[in-house]
């Protein structure tokens, strides 16, 4: 393996090697290293205790010390440094309840899958592999270590796992372990909301999210863990505008034609439709009234129940309930318009709406639109400087209260139309306009 090793792993690596304990870069970054991906963690492997490795550097941050687990903390960045060992019975659904230290080989049976379970010598140049997952990367194949029911029943979060390796890397699940998760699936139910949430997120962001959706549906973990999507299968939509087929086909198609999206632009692509199901009247054609405010609605109760962030539940309830605003740019005023544009979550509806409309119909004449009009519009535009304030409608005699903000919400309209642009007009365009109205 011709690898390109991060500085950072290496100095650990050394540095325990010179205090005279085996140490060997160890699972996901080996498997991409092998692939010829650049891995995004760097994972040691090492006969030495927490203990052992606080002596050895100068900042070390004791993340599972129970576990033989702690992070080394260096310019390059942080490293995971863990004990070889053997585990115990797990008796929570997540951790053994016991461990004791054991050498290479044995840490490896200890994980989930083949092409997990491989550790590389960066002194020597050699995989040491225990588990053939060497093979099973060659054949593409995801395969649990040992018996598939026993690796997915010590940690249910592994179900997922294997769903996005799956995915992620265009891998096929070895027909034992296919079988063993699905029969295995109603237990994620199990797992707390943060961690499927963040595999979920994972799945959705990694790359192959189309093929990851499909084997969640497939395995039955997409009914357990998101119900709400399900209901999309067979909801039916007018041929004209989404000749790919129903709501649900449409959503998956949709990952297709997003280049690397934010976890929000993500669940936001998978939840933008979740409305149409409860919303769908069918009379001489098929329609779903409001479907984007229910769904807004939809989409803040599910990333409320996986504990996602006040602001990244925020950001998705708003790109789902815009997401069809964007087909109304025509018929906007010039102030309504600029206004959308300079939404901060703008840029991202905008790729949603892509993504929408490649899903679908294919036509993208508002996207290039809204392009042009972001190209020309300077942000001195977009956000001109304030003409007047409060203080200004005090001092024309009008007492304040919540039609000061229509006010000037109104003389922000006429400067973005270009109607005013001077502290002047602004005053005039008040007395003129507005104040009969108070």
């Amino acid at each position: 393996m011709d690898a390109d090793i991060d500085s950072g792993a290496l100095r650990v690596v050394e540095t325990l090697r010179r205090a005279g304990f085996q140490a060997l870069l160890a699972g996901g970054c080996v498997r991409d290293l092998a692939l010829g991906r650049v891995p995004k963690d760097w994972d040691v492997a090492t006969a030495a205790g927490p203990e052992e490795v606080a002596a050895l550097f100068e900042h070390t941050v004791a993340v599972g010390a129970q576990f033989g687990i702690s992070v080394v903390v260096l310019d390059e960045g942080d490293y995971e440094v863990a004990r070889f060992r053997r585990d115990g019975p797990y008796r929570d659904g997540r951790r053994p309840a016991s461990i004791e230290p054991a050498d290479a080989r044995a840490d490896a049976q200890r994980r989930d899958f083949t092409i997990n379970g491989l550790f590389y010598d960066p002194e020597s140049g050699a995989i040491l592999d225990y588990v053939g997952g060497q093979c099973d990367l060659r054949a593409g194949i995801i395969r649990a270590i040992g018996d598939p029911a026993a690796r997915f029943a010590e940690d249910d979060l592994r179900l997922l796992r294997a769903v996005r390796f799956a995915a992620r890397l265009g891998f096929a699940i070895e027909p034992a372990t296919w079988d063993a998760l699905c029969a295995r699936a109603g237990c994620i139910v199990g797992v707390s909301a943060e961690r499927i949430r963040d595999e979920l997120t994972l799945l959705l962001t990694e790359g192959g999210a189309r093929c990851g959706l499909r084997l969640l549906d497939q395995s039955g973990l997409l009914p357990a863990v998101l119900p709400e999507v399900v209901a999309m299968q067979g909801v039916p939509q007018e041929a004209e505008f989404h000749p790919e087929g129903d709501v649900w086909t449409h959503v998956q198609l949709l990952f297709e034609y997003l280049d690397k999206p934010s976890a929000e632009l993500a669940w936001s692509a998978l939840l933008h439709d979740i409305g149409k199901p409860s919303t769908m009247v069918q009379t001489e054609r098929i329609r779903f009234h409001g479907h984007d405010a229910v769904g807004a609605k939809m989409a803040a109760a599910i990333c409320g129940r996986l504990r996602m962030s006040n602001e990244a539940r925020e950001r998705i309830r708003v790109l789902v309930a815009d997401h069809m605003r964007i087909g109304n740019v025509h018929k906007m005023r010039p102030s309504t318009l600029m206004r959308l544009l300079r939404e901060p979550h703008f840029p991202e509806l905008l790729q949603l709406h892509r993504a929408d409309c490649l899903a679908s119909h294919g036509q993208l004449d508002l996207y290039e639109f809204c392009q042009e009009q972001m190209a020309k519009l300077k942000k001195e535009q977009l956000r001109p400087p304030r003409l007047i304030s409060g203080g200004d409608l005090i001092a024309l005699g009008l007492q304040p209260g919540p039609r000061f903000k229509e006010i000037l919400a109104a003389v922000e309209d006429a400067q973005l139309e270009g109607r005013i642009d001077s502290r002047e007009e602004a005053l005039d365009f008040v007395q003129t306009h507005l104040t009969g109205c108070e």
